[in-house]
């Protein structure tokens, strides 16, 4: 599906405020409520909206850590990628979990209270994942820059 300038209004502003009302939407797009309601549609059903979510701020629910962890996994059994997948799926802490194509196979986003707990997580679930060749662990330190925006 081709998007037009009309749309790209309706996403940037989507984008500026996802809470945001359908007519609140369209008054700041500059269309009527009924357009930016069918066009919406049109981009749900084009795979370009892929729904609105909430953002929750780990950090101030007590979370204080985040670390990237980055795998290679050993590649030798066939079922290297679903087993470790699945398994890290069913860590509570993992926040959110990346293949990629060249060195690293898979990233882990892990989230933890404190580094005690973070210790814990890492002893008791990430290094008890299968078919783990190699962790690098990068610390957050700050975000800055962090946006679901386009250039539309």
């Amino acid at each position: 599906m081709q998007i037009d300038d009309t749309d790209r209004r309706i996403l940037r502003q989507l984008l500026a405020e996802p809470g945001v009302a359908t007519a609140d939407l369209a008054a700041r797009a500059g269309v009527t409520a009924a357009t930016c309601w069918r066009r919406l549609e049109k981009l749900a059903e084009a795979g370009i909206l892929k729904g609105q979510h909430a953002t929750i701020n780990w950090r101030t629910l007590g979370w204080a850590v985040e670390v990237s962890l980055r795998f290679t996994l050993d590649k030798t059994n066939p079922r290297a990628f679903d087993e470790f997948l699945a398994a890290a799926r069913e860590v509570p802490e993992v926040i959110e979990i990346q293949t990629f194509l060249g060195r690293v196979d898979v990233r882990l986003n892990v989230i933890a209270r404190d580094m005690g707990h973070y210790q814990e997580v890492y002893r008791d679930r990430i290094l008890t994942l299968p078919h783990i060749a190699d962790i690098e662990s990068l610390m957050l330190v700050s975000t800055i820059k962090e946006t679901g925006s386009l250039p539309l």
